[in-house]
């Protein structure tokens, strides 16, 4: 799973043996026999002209095999587009995926400029993004910074240090949200805020881009008290979903 995860980062760009290697801090000869497993279950291909690893066609198909979807997705769904409608920016739901954190929806709002920093199913490690810092912000310190640990060797290639995220996850859990005057996109920043699950773990995030030069504290006031508003009745439906009687 591990090898996957660290795939799944690259999307269609994909990795080498060695920054696979690296990434999952397993041997070169460990890393090749897995791969080749995978690569003959059609789980993993290699691009003959690279010569680099991305995740095979078999993994969307093996996921339609699963009919249950996370009430999540369902639930949350029609707040991302009521947020965006009211704020005007584009708008993205994440989700943890343990040591990731997943864009499962993106909707784009109506201002000129849309700023469009995830594709859907893009994944990158807990503490690279804004989503992330929210996510993090809403976990115990401890798991927090267990996280980062495990994380520390993908961030290099983001251009981002486990110091530097923990200072951001501490002002997010003092604010109550996280804020970035310039997100990894040139030119946007993004507020996010975090959605606990029923058992009161960090979840996902809503999250809005805004263009950097629209930003202001008033407006990130205003940004934030509209994703709380979301997130409060999303985790008020999961909790309903929850308690009620399964057919």
């Amino acid at each position: 799973m591990a090898v996957l995860r660290i795939l799944a980062t690259a999307r269609e760009t994909g990795l080498g043996l060695t920054e696979i290697s690296t990434h999952t801090q397993l041997t070169r000869p460990t890393t090749h026999r897995i791969l080749s497993v995978l690569v003959a279950e059609g789980i993993v291909e290699q691009r003959p002209s690279t010569r680099r690893y991305v995740v095979g066609e078999q993994i969307p198909l093996l996921a339609l095999a699963r009919r249950t979807r996370d009430p999540l997705l369902d639930i949350a769904g029609p707040h991302l587009r009521a947020a965006v409608r009211e704020i005007g920016d584009t708008g993205f739901l994440t989700r943890r995926v343990e040591l990731d954190t997943v864009c499962v929806a993106r909707q784009l709002g109506t201002y000129p400029i849309q700023v469009l920093a995830w594709d859907v199913g893009e994944r990158r490690p807990l503490g690279v993004t804004n989503a992330g810092i929210a996510i993090l912000s809403g976990m115990q310190t401890d798991t927090a910074r267990a996280v980062l640990a495990k994380n520390r060797l993908r961030f290099s290639r983001y251009g981002v240090s486990t110091q530097a995220i923990l200072q951001e996850v501490s002002i997010a859990r003092a604010k109550g949200f996280a804020a970035r005057a310039r997100a990894l996109s040139l030119g946007a920043s993004a507020v996010s805020v975090v959605i606990r699950s029923v058992s009161g773990a960090a979840h996902g995030a809503l999250t809005i881009t805004p263009v950097s030069r629209r930003m202001s504290p008033t407006r990130t006031e205003e940004i934030v008290a509209r994703l709380r508003m979301h997130a409060e009745m999303i985790e008020v439906a999961l909790r309903r979903v929850a308690a009620s009687p399964r057919s």
